[in-house]
C-alpha cells in the first residue's frame, strides 16, 4: 500500500556451496525491486533482513534470488511487516528516548540528611555527547560568514578534500598541507574534532594524475610515503581516519599491489598513530539497497578480512557508512536493517557522508535519514556533507548566498535543538527528590536551598552507560 514502510526477514541456506541470496519485489508485473541480501552456506541457515517502501498500491510478489543457477535455495521463518510512517516514528522517539537519553535523580537533603522540599534544581547542558557535525571545504578559510555559520553549531567535521591524496600532492614529490594545516587551526580554536579523509580512495580515477602511470613497485614506495606523511602529520589530532575509501566498488590499490594491501594499510596507519578510529569508508551501504556489491554481508566480510590479517587484531576498526541519498523516497525500512546487521559486528558505526539530492521533499526526507540514523543505538555519530552555498554545496546547501537558512537547514537546526536537552528547572517534592530524563552529555547544575539562604553548583557527566543515576546533594540551612 502507498506510503507504508515492510520490513522483511527470513532465513536461508542453499542445496551446497556459499553464495549472495538477495529477496526481490516484484510489482506491476515488471518492476523488479532489491530489499536485502545476505550471504547463504550449505549446512546452516543465515538471517537476512531488509525491507520497502511502497511508492504506490500494488500487488506485489516475493522472490529469492542467487546467480549460482545449479543450487537450491531453502527459505524458512519468511515474514513481511507493515507499518506506518507515524508508527515508524513512533519507534523512532522511543528508542531515541531509549539509547541517547538516560534518568537522573537528585536527593536534596539537610545536613542531617532529612528531605529538603522545595529546594530548586536547575540544569543547563554545556555538552552534547553524540557526534552529529558537517563536512567543510577551503571556503570556510576566506569566509568569515561561513566560519561563525559553521562554528556555531557543530563540534564535529570532515575535510571533504583538503587531506586527500591528490589534494596534498598533486606534483609527484611536492607534498602541500596549506590548506588542511589552516582547516585544522581553525578547527583547533573552535574546539571541533576532526575525522581524517581519507588516506588512499580505491577509486583508480580518483588518485594523483602521476600516480596511474608508476609501476607496482613505485606505486608502492608512492603509497608507502604518502600513510608515513599523512598520518605522521596529524598524529594525536584526529579522532578517526578513512583508511581506504569506496574498497567494495574499486581496488586500485589491491589490483596493483596485492590482496592485502588494505589491511596492510590499516596495520601502518595504527602502528603510526593508535588514537583514531580506523574506517573503511563505503558508500550504497544504507541509501540503496540494489547494490549487491555494498551490502552489509560483503562489508562484514571485508572488515573481517582486515582484522584477522597478522598484527591486526587489536586496532580500533570502525564501519564508515557514506549516506548518500537520492531524491526520491528514502528506503528506511532497508537502512534500518542494514543498520541492524552492522551492528552485529559490536563496531562503532558512523554515517560519515549524509547527503539528500535536491528535490521538492529534499527537507523532509532529510529529516527522516538522520531521525533513523540517530534513533538506531549502533550508531555512534553522524556527518553531513552539505554546507553553504557559496562553498559550492549545490546539491544539499543549508544555507543560501545570504547565509538564510534553506528548509534543510531549518531541519538541522531543528534536529540540533531537539538533541538537547533545554535549560530545566524542577522543585524537590516532599521526599526531597527531582527527577530529570536527559540527553547524554555535560551539564551544569545549581541546586538552591528554598529559603535562598544557600546554593550549591556541580557539573554532571551523563553518558550512554549510565544506568539511573541520583545524585545525592547535602545543604545548609
Amino acid at each position: 500500500m502507498k506510503g507504508m514502510l515492510y520490513t522483511f526477514s527470513a532465513w536461508f541456506q542453499l542445496s551446497e556451496g556459499s553464495d549472495t541470496v538477495s529477496v526481490i519485489f516484484k510489482t506491476n508485473a515488471t518492476e523488479l525491486i532489491r530489499g536485502g541480501h545476505a550471504i547463504a552456506k550449505h549446512g546452516c541457515w543465515t538471517l537476512l533482513k531488509g525491507g520497502i517502501v511502497a511508492n504506490y498500491s500494488s500487488r506485489a510478489e516475493i522472490l529469492f534470488e542467487t546467480k549460482n543457477s545449479k543450487v537450491e535455495i531453502w527459505a524458512d521463518s519468511v515474514s513481511l511487516q507493515p507499518f506506518t510512517k507515524e508508527q515508524w516514528r513512533s519507534h523512532q522517539d522511543e528508542s531515541i528516548e531509549r539509547v541517547r537519553k538516560s534518568k537522573v535523580s537528585f536527593q536534596i537533603t539537610h545536613t542531617n540528611e532529612t528531605a529538603l522540599e522545595g529546594a530548586r534544581v536547575s540544569i543547563k547542558q554545556n555538552k552534547c555527547d553524540f557526534p552529529f557535525g558537517c563536512g567543510m571545504n577551503f571556503h570556510i578559510l576566506t569566509s568569515r560568514k561561513y566560519q561563525k555559520w559553521f562554528a556555531s553549531r557543530f563540534k564535529f567535521t570532515t575535510f571533504t578534500n583538503a587531506m586527500k591524496w591528490y589534494s596534498t600532492e598533486e606534483i609527484q614529490g611536492q607534498e602541500n598541507y596549506n590548506i588542511a594545516d589552516a582547516m585544522m587551526n581553525f578547527t583547533k580554536e573552535n574546539g571541533i574534532s576532526v575525522r581524517g579523509h581519507n588516506i588512499f580512495w580505491d577509486n583508480e580515477k580518483m588518485q594523483p594524475k602521476w600516480v596511474k602511470s608508476l609501476s607496482p613497485d613505485e606505486l608502492r614506495q608512492a603509497a608507502e610515503k604518502r600513510i608515513n606523511s599523512v598520518v605522521s602529520r596529524y598524529e594525536g589530532e584526529l579522532i578517526a581516519w578513512d583508511v581506504v575509501n569506496e574498497n567494495l566498488h574499486f581496488n586500485f590499490f589491491e589490483d596493483n599491489l596485492g590482496e592485502n594491501t588494505s589491511a596492510e594499510y590499516f596495520s601502518k596507519t595504527y602502528q603510526l598513530d593508535p588514537k583514531p578510529l580506523l574506517f573503511m569508508n563505503e558508500y550504497n551501504t544504507i541509501e540503496y539497497s540494489g547494490d549487491r556489491a555494498a551490502s552489509p554481508a560483503n562489508y562484514i566480510a571485508k572488515m573481517a578480512q582486515i582484522r584477522s590479517f597478522p598484527g591486526n587484531e587489536g586496532i580500533s576498526a570502525a564501519i564508515g557508512l557514506q549516506g548518500h541519498f537520492t531524491a526520491g523516497q528514502p528506503n528506511l525500512a532497508y537502512m534500518r536493517a542494514a543498520l541492524d546487521a552492522f551492528g552485529t559486528t559490536a563496531l562503532p558505526i558512523w554515517l560519515t557522508e549524509v547527503s539528500v539530492d535536491s528535490g521538492p521533499n529534499q527537507a523532509e526526507h532529510l529529516e527522516e535519514v538522520l531521525r533513523e540514523g540517530y534513533s538506531h543505538p549502533s550508531v555512534e555519530g553522524i556527518i553531513m556533507f552539505a554546507g553553504p552555498a557559496i562553498a559550492g554545496f549545490k546539491d544539499m546547501a543549508l544555507v543560501d548566498e545570504n547565509f538564510c537558512n534553506t528548509p534543510a537547514g531549518d531541519v538541522v537546526d531543528k534536529l540540533i535543538s531537539e538533541w538537547q536537552t533545554e535549560p530545566q528547572k524542577a522543585i524537590a517534592d516532599s521526599t526531597g527528590i527531582v527527577h530529570f530524563s536527559l540527553h547524554h552529555g555535560d551539564y551544569d547544575v545549581t541546586v538552591t536551598h528554598p529559603l535562598g539562604h544557600s546554593s550549591k553548583t556541580l557539573n554532571l557527566s551523563v553518558r550512554k552507560d549510565s544506568t539511573q543515576q541520583t545524585i545525592h546533594v547535602k545543604m545548609h540551612s
